[in-house]
């Protein structure tokens, strides 16, 4: 993953938004940590779907729900690229 070094310049008469801030962009370090965490919890899920399905030939059964997980990243991939929510367009301030 890429590291990114964010610098926040804010005015030190307002230390409430520069915790809001500060914490705003923390969470995208907590959000990259948690996706990372992610990767092994997949290759397993995947490995035992395979298992599964080895020993289960003729199974429909669903191991590991991969189509409402497949909905929530593209709910992510459509926030984090702007296209449908970006709210601070219209604040005023």
């Amino acid at each position: 993953m890429y590291k990114y070094r964010y610098k926040l310049k804010v005015n030190e008469a307002d230390p409430g938004r520069a915790q809001f801030q500060e914490r705003r962009m923390q969470a995208f370090k907590e959000i990259e940590a948690r996706l990372n965490n992610l990767y092994p919890l997949l290759d397993n899920a995947s490995d035992e779907t395979a298992n599964y399905y080895k020993e289960n030939p003729q199974s429909y059964a669903v191991v590991y729900g991969t189509d409402l997980v497949l909905d929530l990243i593209k709910d992510i991939e459509t926030i984090l690229k702007g296209n449908e929510w970006k709210p601070y367009k219209n604040n005023i301030n």
